[in-house]
């Protein structure tokens, strides 16, 4: 199991970032790599709070971890301190043990300047999953992400 850390500057206050991480309408927005489509089945920001979302690729010649085109995945907010900290445990709904087993994502926001520094470190990638992949997809969700909370 591999992990990777991901960093971005967004040009918002720490309230208004830290809202978008525990909102499901939110997170349907930002939370999707280029090229999928986000579906939300259920979500409950609160800590111990569980969610359950789908990402389906918009193209046919991608091969899903749950069914032929998408990826579902369950997961449960751990930690959440508002305004700081955001720490979520998530696992692939799959029979495929390549993509099996629990993942953490920590996400932690400081002020910088005009705006927040986000780091987000996303540890135990399952060994069927590109730590590349993972980073660009991480990367894109949160250009997406910098676009919901500095418009």
């Amino acid at each position: 199991m591999t992990s990777i850390l991901v960093t971005r500057h967004l040009n918002a206050p720490r309230g208004r970032v830290y809202r978008a991480l525990v909102d499901a309408e939110a997170v349907s927005r930002w939370k999707v790599p280029t090229g999928m489509s986000c579906h939300v089945h259920e979500f409950d920001g609160r800590e111990g709070g569980t969610f359950r979302i789908s990402l389906t690729y918009d193209g046919m010649d991608s091969r899903g971890k749950t069914t032929a085109h998408t990826d579902t995945y369950r997961g449960r907010f751990v930690r959440l301190v508002p305004d700081e900290v955001v720490v979520e445990a998530d696992e692939f709904e799959t029979e495929d043990p390549a993509f099996r087993g629990e993942m953490t994502i920590t996400i932690t926001l400081a002020d910088a300047g005009d705006g927040t520094d986000l780091v987000a470190v996303h540890e135990g990638l399952p060994r069927g999953v590109s730590t590349a992949d993972n980073e660009a997809g991480w990367r894109e969700a949160l250009a997406r992400l910098a676009v919901l909370v500095e418009g």
